[in-house]
C-alpha cells in the first residue's frame, strides 16, 4: 500500500486499484484478502500506509492438458527432480497458462510447494526438463545451466532436403521482441548456435538437434530457416491460428537428452526421455471445433 495513500480503509485502495468492488468483496467476505502479517482483512480494517495486502486474482478458465508428467529421477538428497514433459503443457505459470503447467500440477501431485524448474521447454515441446524440489538446491543448478553446464541433445521430424549438405552448423542473432509471436535473425553479434545432424531420411526425416545456446525459439528458427521446418510448428516459417482447446497436432520436436556435471555431487548425469517420434496427440485432446 503506496506511503502516501489517503484511502479510508483497505477496502477502499483495493477498490480503487483494481476497479473490481464486487471481486475485492467477495474475497473479503471470504476471508480471502490478508494483510502481510496473515491477518485477513475485514470491511471496517482501516488503510495502512507502506504495509503489504495480498489478494489473489480468480485464475483463467484454462484447457486442461492430458498427458502424463513422468519422473525420470528424484535425488532427495540434492533437491534434483527430472521429469518427462508432455506437449501443450506450459514449464511455469506465465499468462493465460497457470494451473496446467508442470511447476502447479507437480506442486500439487507430489506434495512440493517449493518445486520450482532450473531452465524452460517452450509449452509446445516434449521431454526432459529439470526443477528443484527446495529453496535451497535452485541456485547451484540454475548457475551450472547459465554457465553452459547443461548439454541439451534434441530430436525432431521435418520435411527431408537431399540437398541439404549435414551436418551443418547454424549461427545468427536471434531476437524475439515482446508482442511479437515470432523470433526474428536480424543483423549482428551471433547469439544462438545449433547443430543440425541427419538421423534418418524418410517423409518426414528425423533429425538431431544441439544448440550451444538457449535464445527462444532457437531450434524452430534455425531449422525453418534450413527449409526444414519442424512437423507441426504453428509459428515457423508462417503464423498459423490454432485454437487454445485445439491438441491435436503437436510439435514434433522432444528434447531427447541432457548431460552434465552434479553442482552438488560433482557426479556425471545423463538422462534421456522415454518420448517416442512421432509426439502423439494426448487421449482426450480437443479438436478446437
Amino acid at each position: 500500500m503506496p506511503v502516501d495513500g489517503s484511502w479510508p480503509t483497505v477496502v477502499d485502495f483495493l477498490v480503487a486499484t483494481t476497479a473490481d468492488a464486487q471481486g475485492v468483496w467477495r474475497r473479503v467476505r471470504a476471508g480471502e484478502v490478508l494483510l502481510g502479517d496473515g491477518t485477513p482483512v475485514g470491511a471496517g480494517t482501516t488503510y495502512q500506509p507502506g504495509a503489504a495486502v495480498y489478494l489473489y486474482r480468480d485464475l483463467p478458465r484454462e484447457v486442461e492438458v492430458p498427458g502424463e508428467v513422468s519422473v525420470l529421477l528424484r535425488d532427495d538428497d540434492t533437491g534434483l527432480l527430472v521429469v518427462d514433459k508432455p506437449p501443450f503443457l506450459a514449464t511455469m505459470p506465465r499468462g493465460s497458462h497457470v494451473v496446467q503447467t508442470v511447476v502447479v500440477r507437480l506442486r500439487r501431485e507430489l506434495d512440493l510447494p517449493e518445486l520450482a524448474p532450473v531452465h524452460r521447454l517452450d509449452r509446445l515441446t516434449s521431454g526432459v526438463l529439470l526443477l528443484t524440489t527446495r529453496r535451497g538446491s535452485r541456485a547451484p543448478y540454475q548457475q551450472m545451466v547459465q554457465a553452459g553446464g547443461l548439454r541439451k541433445t534434441y530430436e525432431a521430424l521435418a520435411p527431408f532436403r537431399p540437398d541439404l549438405p549435414l551436418p551443418v552448423t547454424v549461427r545468427d542473432r536471434l531476437v524475439k521482441h515482446r508482442g511479437q509471436l515470432q523470433a526474428r535473425v536480424e543483423p549482428g553479434e551471433p547469439n544462438a548456435e545449433s547443430t543440425v545432424e541427419l538421423l534418418e531420411p524418410g517423409d518426414p526425416a528425423r533429425y538431431r538437434l544441439t544448440p550451444a545456446t538457449g535464445q527462444t525459439h532457437q531450434l524452430r528458427v534455425h531449422l525453418a530457416g534450413l527449409g526444414i521446418p519442424i512437423v507441426g510448428d504453428p509459428l515457423y516459417p508462417t503464423v498459423r491460428q490454432v485454437e487454445p482447446d485445439d491438441l491435436t497436432t503437436p510439435l514434433q520436436l522432444v528434447a531427447r537428452e541432457v548431460t552434465f556435471t552434479d553442482p552438488l555431487t560433482g557426479g556425471a548425469r545423463r538422462i534421456t526421455s522415454r518420448r517416442a517420434l512421432p509426439v502423439v496427440p494426448p487421449a482426450g485432446a480437443g479438436s478446437g471445433r
